[in-house]
């Protein structure tokens, strides 16, 4: 395993964790008779597996269900020193029913602390209020890090780039779990000033929501040549110093190998990734322009600003990356969770707007003239059975 410093954490992190949000049994919480002898047998093969590879960092959530009660029961198998055990609590408006439901998570893991706490979902602009407010969900935590019961602070995100920036700037969070990779730089002011905060990277889904990459069509695969595509776009992301570590969703021990592979490029990272970086970018630009790659995110508001809250940025991103890599598949999970997933994947599709205000809206992008066709195009390529998230189906 490689690693790097976490940020002013000053943990030894590995470079890919073990994420617990796909090998739980229930994304509802239930009682431990419930649970499946061979369905936590195979949790307990993928930690101790991550944990023989030097994977140590175990991610959870009080959102992953079953997920803290089955690595609770297993916890106490390992050296909990040589663990960096990390859980999520969304903020809650009262600060009272967070604090419920932080020790809710504590009591099923059966530990005294975490390594790394995060608030789960700082998604928008009012949830970051939650936190930072007088008396708000930061305070609470604070208290229990002067307890012990947390060593550091931090969040994860699907906010904009706007929301992201600003809980950075606040100097308040020791790290960050946020989305950026290929398919989706639009965070990465976001984490410049991370880095300038001396704070954790963490990249959230690089695999699934970073193209669904470990079903990837074949003129990605092509394209990426000796590397799979995952491990490219891991790669990618570890080129940059200012990022850490990768989420692994893992759901048995075998979801590691293809990373595992990918180490034995990770001292050679910018010069193994930089040539397809450049097939990529010139597959896009030969497919929609030199000038709509440069810069198709430009003018467009973000989602509460325009009619029928159609999350157009979010939309011609999907359709970029679709329209020239073929990763049409991936469009259509991202696309068709619009409208069904709440903050943490806000807006709607393209329909049921008003073209003319829509037009109105668009006046600033330089693309103006383009993006009404491109989103009736991107709902075409897309639109399928109504997607619900992970945590709802």
């Amino acid at each position: 395993m490689k690693y790097r410093r976490y940020g002013r954490t000053e943990i030894k992190m590995p470079v890919i964790t073990c994420g617990g949000m796909r090998f739980q049994q229930s994304w509802s919480d239930i009682p431990w008779d419930e649970v499946k002898r061979g369905g936590q047998a195979n949790l307990e093969a993928a930690v101790r597996f991550s944990l023989e590879v030097g994977s140590n960092h175990i991610e959870t959530a009080r959102g992953y269900g079953s997920s803290e009660m089955q690595l609770g029961m297993i916890l106490p198998k390992f050296n909990r020193e040589e663990l960096i055990l990390q859980t999520k609590v969304a903020p809650e408006e009262d600060p009272k029913v967070f604090l419920e439901n932080f020790e809710k998570s504590m009591a099923y893991l059966k530990t005294d602390y975490v390594d790394l706490f995060s608030f789960h979902g700082i998604n928008n602009a009012e949830i970051l209020d939650w936190v930072l407010r007088d008396g708000g969900c930061m305070e609470v935590a604070r208290k229990l890090r002067e307890q012990g019961r947390i060593r550091h602070i931090g969040y994860s995100t699907h906010a904009s780039n706007q929301v992201i920036c600003e809980a950075n700037a606040s100097g308040l969070f020791d790290y960050c779990n946020v989305h950026w990779y290929f398919v989706n730089e639009l965070n990465w002011e976001a984490i410049q000033v991370a880095k300038q905060q001396d704070m954790g990277v963490f990249i959230i889904s690089p695999n699934d929501k970073g193209g669904k990459l470990y079903s990837p069509p074949q003129k990605l695969v092509e394209l990426c040549g000796d590397l799979h595509p995952m491990q490219w776009n891991a790669l990618f992301c570890l080129s940059r110093p200012e990022v850490h570590t990768l989420s692994m969703g893992v759901s048995c021990p075998q979801d590691f190998d293809t990373h595992l592979e990918m180490l034995d490029y990770y001292d050679k990272a910018e010069e193994t990734m930089k040539p397809v970086e450049e097939k990529l970018r010139a597959e896009m630009v030969k497919t929609l322009g030199a000038d709509w790659c440069a810069g198709w995110w430009k003018g467009i508001p973000e989602w509460e600003e325009l009619p029928g809250g159609v999350n157009v940025k979010e939309i011609m991103r999907l359709y970029t990356y679709a329209k020239a890599l073929d990763i049409v598949e991936w469009g259509k999970m991202r696309y068709n969770l619009l409208g069904n997933a709440g903050h943490w994947f806000p807006g709607h599709k393209a329909k049921d707007y008003d073209e003319g205000e829509m037009r109105e809206k668009l006046s600033e992008s330089p693309f103006a003239d383009q993006v009404l066709g491109l989103l009736e195009e991107a709902h075409q390529m897309f639109d399928d059975a109504e997607v619900k998230r992970l945590s709802e189906s």
